[in-house]
């Protein structure tokens, strides 16, 4: 079994560490990096902390218009396919490399496989939205997180190849927190209690590059009565710069941002959760730590439904009611994502696909 695997954002990396040791265990895989998101982190130091493996290929696509960042990754995809003749292609989430790399592949006739299938936040502004549905209708196995995803799918037609395997995430966070636990030291140089301090997370293009939204968002940051961390990504700090705005609250500790490690170890020490990240959503669940969602819709309806998350939007009354009154009683929550044991299931499926 050879399997070509296209990733091309750090997320999307640390979902397929452990897909790529269950595959690596049953066959062969050869990992794409489209060069989506460039990062300085991702250097040869971030695959060997999370015990990744190192790319065999990198496109360096970099960033470009939403067309032309896709068209060039098809291109460039589809030569490494050619070269490779996989058995199949496994794509990841909702990225343009998750499209590109699917419509490469269907265009030659290999079998796609979409981790994490029958998302929606049915908002087809959205570029992930569009991605993610176009991705499912082309794929030959859909790998659900969960029993919601897999009506998603139905109402659109699609009963063919989708399974419920559970979350990969679940199997990623619960390898990566035992790692984090020898390596992750960030609390050290920082002045906050465990338990007593909200994470804050923002960079979602939603949030900041609609200058109200930002504003009102930045209003709330800085009339929050309680510690703050808050890792700030160099866009968001350039978009802060571009609207006037800035962090002037004391409670609020602004810092680069950091490893994998050491954000799992910000999340689990958290008191709350203060995010416009799905990823982080997903986290802050697995780690039982309250979160308050700055979008007006969220993909894993699951957090919310079950109590454990709550979407305020970009209003800054709604943010701090929350922040203020926001808890969470998580022994009569279930677990909704899986066994941890989602990479195994899916990679046998695959197996006995071919």
């Amino acid at each position: 079994m050879k399997v070509v695997t296209v990733v091309g954002a750090r997320p999307q990396f640390i979902k397929a560490a452990p897909v790529s040791r269950a595959l690596r265990a049953e066959g062969k895989e050869i990992l794409v990096h489209t060069g989506q998101h460039y990062d300085k982190s991702m250097s040869d130091v971030f695959f060997e902390e999370l015990e990744i493996p190192i790319p065999e290929y990198h496109l360096h696509v970099g960033s470009l218009s939403h067309g032309a960042q896709t068209g060039e990754m098809l291109r460039k995809v589809e030569e490494v396919l050619l070269a490779e003749k996989p058995d199949a292609l496994l794509v990841y989430g909702d990225t343009n490399s998750t499209i590109a790399g699917a419509l490469a592949a269907a265009k030659l006739h290999i079998p796609v496989a979409h981790v994490e299938a029958g998302l929606r936040s049915f908002n087809r502004r959205m570029p992930e939205e569009v991605n993610r549905v176009m991705t499912d209708h082309i794929s030959k196995w859909l790998f659900c997180p969960t029993g919601t995803a897999v009506n998603h799918l139905a109402k659109e037609g699609i009963t063919d190849g989708v399974h419920v395997v559970g979350d990969v995430m679940l199997d990623a966070f619960n390898y990566n927190t035992q790692l984090a636990e020898g390596k992750a030291h960030v609390l050290r140089d920082l002045p906050v209690q465990a338990k007593s301090y909200v994470l804050i997370t923002l960079h979602r293009a939603e949030n900041t590059d609609d200058p109200n939204r930002l504003k009102a968002i930045v209003n709330a940051i800085n009339q929050l009565p309680i510690p703050a961390i808050l890792p700030l990504h160099p866009r968001t700090v350039s978009k802060l710069k571009e609207s006037g705005l800035s962090i002037t609250n004391d409670n609020v500790h602004v810092i680069n941002p950091v490893g994998y490690l050491d954000m799992i170890q910000l999340e689990f020490q958290a008191k709350l959760i203060l995010t416009d990240s799905g990823g982080v959503q997903k986290e802050a669940f697995f780690a039982q730590v309250p979160c308050i969602t700055m979008r007006d819709e969220t993909e894993w309806t699951e957090t919310v439904s079950y109590g454990a998350n709550k979407l305020v939007g970009a209003n800054t009354d709604l943010i701090l009611q929350a922040v203020s009154e926001f808890k969470v009683d998580f022994s009569n929550i279930p677990s909704v994502f899986g066994d941890g044991r989602t990479a195994e299931k899916l990679v046998e499926i695959i197996k006995r696909g071919l």
